[in-house]
């Protein structure tokens, strides 16, 4: 049964670290990348093992005064466990993804330029860029646009029917991704902004097209998904 983590147990301590020092180093590829919007708008959530609880890091402000990642704790119910408070703001945002979804670790909201211009056209974002296709089986990642149910409900029918799909765009916002790792999730991210880079630019010459005979086998058989 889930519980309250102890904030004085070296596990916790162990993974506030290790999900910071993840967070910081995704935070300055994908904004050196260019794959990170002007506001900086990334933001990360650590499942606490055995506890109804995250760790909420936050990339910060251009427009602050320290650019230090601050890593809360909160509780599914909001409530701040430890910390300033400043990244947990929207800690119980993703908490029924956790609740149902045993093999999600990690879900990153981010805001990059393509993949928000996709999200903005409310068009679904089909997979045609070889290296994005490489590391999953899913050949198209759904836009979120009716956000009465809500994104949680959303991202998880969206698990249940295709548990390969390791992402959504959000309508007239971003995308949300999912996974076991912040940094394994945010090397997604950054493939997946090239590829929407891409397959816009690719519009005006008549828009990207399907994988020609033989090329996603050879992608999967790269990363061993063959």
């Amino acid at each position: 049964m889930s519980t309250t983590p102890s904030l004085d147990s070296l596990a916790l301590a162990t993974l506030i670290e290790r999900a910071t020092e993840e967070f910081t180093h995704a935070t300055r590829v994908l904004r050196e990348t260019g794959t990170l919007s002007a506001t900086n708008t990334l933001q990360a959530y650590q499942r606490v093992p055995g506890a109804d609880a995250v760790i909420a890091l936050g990339a910060p402000s251009p427009w602050a005064d320290s650019q230090r990642v601050q890593a809360d704790v909160v509780a599914y119910d909001g409530t701040v466990l430890r910390g300033e408070a400043r990244a947990a703001a929207h800690g119980p945002r993703y908490a029924d993804v956790f609740r149902e979804a045993p093999g999600v670790d990690v879900v990153i909201h981010v805001h990059g330029p393509y993949l928000g211009a996709w999200a903005s056209a409310h068009r679904p974002l089909p997979i045609r860029y070889a290296p994005a296709q490489r590391f999953t089986r899913a050949r198209e990642i759904p836009i979120y646009i009716d956000r009465r149910p809500g994104e949680p409900r959303f991202i998880l029918d969206t698990i249940q029917r295709d548990a390969n799909i390791p992402a959504i765009l959000e309508a007239n916002g971003g995308a949300t991704f999912w996974g076991q790792r912040i940094l394994e999730v945010a090397k997604y991210i950054l493939i997946l902004e090239e590829g929407a880079k891409f397959q816009a630019l690719a519009e005006p010459l008549g828009g990207s097209q399907e994988f020609g005979p033989g090329t996603i086998e050879q992608q999967w058989k790269i990363t061993g998904l063959a």
